[in-house]
Formats: C-alpha cells, sequence, structure tokens
C-alpha cells in the first residue's frame, strides 16, 4: 500500500504541475461557488476549513473564508447564510499533530515556515485559542484539501497523516459526546479524481462528498441525507 501511495502521489503532482493556471482559476471559482450556495455550507454553524497554499496546488478557499470572516461584505453579498464559528489548522510538529483553533478574522493568522497562513495560538489578549476538540457544540462540517480522491470518497493525503489523525479524533470526540458526525466534504480539482481506485489502509478516513467544479457530488449514505 505504501509503495501504491507514493506513485499515485508522484502522478497526482506532475499531472498538478502540468494542469493549466486558466483552467485552475476556472475550477477555483466553480468550486467555491458551489461551496457557498450549497445549503449544507449556508446552514452550518461551527466548520473547520484551510487557507489554501498554491505552493500546494490546492484548491483555492479564499472567497470561503473571506465569507465566512465579514458575511455582509457587499462583494460576497449575494451569498446570504448562518454566521459562522470557523477553525482553521495549526501543525503543532513533525509527528502527525495538527490542532483546529478558533479563529475570527486575517488578523488571527500568521506564516507558519511554509509561509502557509495559519492561527496564532493564543488571542490578543494572550487566551489560548478554543481547540475544536474542547468545543461544547457540534461540529458541522469540514471542508478538506487532499492530493487525490477517487469516487468512492476515498482519500490520498500528502503522507504527513495530520488530517487522518484529526478527523479520527473528531469523529471520536463527537461519537463519545452522543453529538451526530460532521459532513466531511473534499474539494479537488479535476485532475485529482483518479481512475479507479486511491489506494488506503485502515488509518485513512474516507470522506462524504466532493466538490469539483462540475458540481458536488454526494457519497456516503450520510451525505446523500444532507446534500
Amino acid at each position: 500500500i505504501r509503495q501504491e501511495k507514493r506513485q499515485m502521489r508522484t502522478a497526482v503532482r506532475r499531472k498538478l504541475r502540468e494542469f493549466a493556471a486558466a483552467q485552475r482559476q476556472i475550477e477555483d471559482a466553480a468550486i467555491q461557488h458551489h461551496v457557498l450556495d450549497a445549503p449544507w455550507f449556508k446552514n452550518s454553524k461551527r466548520l473547520c476549513a484551510y487557507v489554501s497554499c498554491a505552493a500546494l496546488r490546492e484548491v483555492d478557499t479564499t472567497k470561503i473564508v473571506a465569507h465566512i470572516f465579514n458575511p455582509d461584505d457587499p462583494v460576497l453579498s449575494s451569498w446570504s447564510g448562518q454566521a459562522k464559528k470557523l477553525y482553521l489548522p495549526r501543525v503543532q510538529d513533525k509527528q502527525s499533530h495538527m490542532q483546529m483553533l478558533h479563529v475570527k478574522s486575517y488578523d488571527d493568522l500568521v506564516p507558519n515556515s511554509m509561509t502557509i497562513l495559519e492561527p496564532e495560538p493564543v488571542d490578543k489578549s494572550g487566551s489560548p485559542r478554543e481547540d475544536v476538540l474542547d468545543t461544547d457544540e457540534p461540529l458541522d462540517l469540514l471542508l478538506l484539501p487532499g492530493l487525490a480522491f477517487d469516487l468512492s470518497g476515498r482519500r490520498l493525503g500528502r503522507g504527513g497523516g495530520y488530517y487522518d489523525c484529526l478527523l479520527s479524533k473528531i469523529l471520536e470526540s463527537n461519537e463519545s459526546k452522543g453529538w451526530k458526525r460532521p459532513l466531511l466534504v473534499a474539494l479537488a480539482y479535476s485532475p485529482q479524481i483518479v481512475d479507479g481506485s486511491v489506494p488506503v489502509d485502515e488509518t485513512d478516513v474516507p470522506v462524504d462528498a466532493l466538490v469539483r467544479a462540475s458540481g458536488v457530488t454526494a457519497i456516503s449514505p450520510y451525505a446523500r441525507q444532507q446534500i
């Protein structure tokens, strides 16, 4: 499985390097539109997302994050919805440990060693930011990056295991508290959807749905109830 994952990562990274910038911009716009226009996004109250990194060739989330931070912005006013509490990722170490911390604006973010914007661990008053695992209210939604996906919901990350580790903790925490599970939705460019199956092992967490330029695909039975 490990060798198959390496081979698939190499192949998909090559496809993303060859992905035309103009087409990527078209897909970025379409994917974000599908998310912002979706009832499951509009109705969400607490969600995790990510700040996209161009160097990693991740699907752009700029409009999504900006809309959550500034729901009354006239540029984004065509998308209404429930006010939202947002958690964004912060990598803790090189042993697959990552947090999702509550943020309210771009001012709460700082670039890490890879220039990816992350939440500062404390807020302006010096108090620790709320970790999603410590919240006393259920999470509705996670918007996820990845490197490769198939149409059965299998997800291949970049090899660090950060998201799979955190997702397992979030799902276990929700189950222990008797909360409904959050919807796991991945954002993907067309070159990231593979023919056949993504190789996975027991630690890999599948997604419930995919958002592509062509639209939203509900995969799991849970997603088909929500989407």
